[in-house]
């Protein structure tokens, strides 16, 4: 899948409202990352890493899976 600009050198990106966390290069369904830029709820990590995400409290998005979207904290 092609990355969305604002988010064109990073591989995983967060969604603030559900903790999910996407692997751009292998998550296949562009609607949810196009929504997620959209909102502006996206959430890049530094380092670039799952390991970094699950630090943070994010979860590794799966195909199906399903969370409830909250408003961000920040």
């Amino acid at each position: 899948m092609e990355r969305p600009s604002r988010f064109e050198h990073t591989r995983f990106l967060g969604d603030k409202r559900t903790q999910l966390v996407y692997d751009l290069d292998t998550w296949t369904d562009k609607s949810v990352i196009d929504e997620i830029v959209g909102s502006e709820v996206g959430l890049c990590f530094g380092p670039d890493t799952v390991v970094e995400a699950r630090n943070r409290g994010y979860t590794l998005a799966k195909p199906g899976s399903h969370r409830i979207h909250r408003k961000p904290r920040a």
